[in-house]
């Protein structure tokens, strides 16, 4: 099977799951996830050589950020289009980050501007964010507002809190791992 057959085939898996979680069904969210979670981390690992942790930590970013824009996506675009405008976004703050070292060639520029569109923040997301942040023991939130939200390096924000960057990064990666489990938990208390 060709590349672009599989990527068919997988859209047309998706899409309707995708629609039945936006309506509402727990279970099909939960399946639309881990389907969302395993095309995450084969493109994210195609552009990202030998930095595992850092591939689940993109997975789970996009995953949240997916979760938060939720409604805005078009159904009229393919779920995987807006999906990757997303990790698009979510993979360039990791280079800016951490530096374009290991980065392999990917054409930002070729993106689907609608699923770029994806992105732009709205005030019930931001809310939504701002509310399971504060659940987050202290480091963790704070690890993730200066790396994830503010863009400082790792490097910058172990030196303004005092920390090794190995700290600083396993309070990111709980941190995202937490918010992540919560929001399964909530969309599975939202759905009878």
């Amino acid at each position: 099977m060709s590349e672009s057959d599989w990527a068919h085939a997988f859209e047309q898996t998706l899409k309707p799951i995708w629609l039945a979680a936006l309506a509402g069904d727990t279970r099909a969210y939960e399946e639309a996830l881990t389907l969302i979670a395993k095309r995450l981390r084969g493109y994210f690992a195609q552009r990202l050589s030998a930095r595992g942790a850092d591939v689940e930590d993109l997975v789970q970013e996009t995953l949240m950020a997916v979760h938060l824009k939720r409604a805005t996506y078009d159904d009229q675009y393919p779920v995987t289009a807006w999906v990757l405008g997303i990790g698009k976004y979510k993979l360039v703050d990791y280079w800016r980050a951490y530096g374009r070292t290991d980065a392999r060639n990917d054409d930002i520029e070729q993106t689907d501007p609608q699923a770029l569109a994806a992105d732009q923040a709205d005030g019930h997301s931001s809310h939504d964010l701002k509310r399971l942040l504060q659940t987050l023991p202290s480091a963790q939130r704070q690890a993730i507002e200066l790396t994830k939200l503010q863009g400082f390096s790792v490097l910058e924000v172990a030196k303004q809190l005092g920390l090794s960057e190995s700290v600083i990064k396993v309070n990111v990666h709980r941190g995202l791992k937490r918010l992540a489990s919560q929001i399964q938990q909530t969309n599975r208390k939202r759905t009878p």
